[in-house]
């Protein structure tokens, strides 16, 4: 089952759960991915802010409690983020067979 909206990647080895997520991510990043992702990091980096905006100016200890966990959880994610971010995207696409090369393999 693939996410709505997003036809599978060539090269896209991630195991998805039953809940239509992928458990790990692809061993490629296609510019379309990437573009996606850099609109989830600003998202997340944009609620993180405005969670700690928030927090400052509640009374309320335990509404600002909650603001500063809503923060953290979005923290964790844009590091999330930035971590899958950090593999090394150029060795991977090498390994990607070129369509001349799928169209030679499927000749055969």
């Amino acid at each position: 089952m693939q996410q709505q909206g997003q036809p599978p990647q060539a090269g896209q080895k991630g195991q998805i759960g039953q809940q239509g997520r992928m458990q790990t991510p692809p061993e490629v990043i296609t510019t379309k991915d990437l573009l996606y992702l850099r609109d989830a990091l600003s998202w997340e980096l944009g609620a993180m802010k405005k969670c700690a905006h928030f927090a400052q100016e509640c009374l309320d200890s335990d509404i600002r409690q909650a603001i500063e966990q809503a923060g953290q959880m979005h923290q964790r994610h844009y590091n999330m983020l930035l971590q899958h971010l950090q593999t090394n995207n150029a060795q991977m696409m090498a390994q990607v067979p070129s369509p001349q090369q799928l169209k030679q393999q499927m000749q055969q």
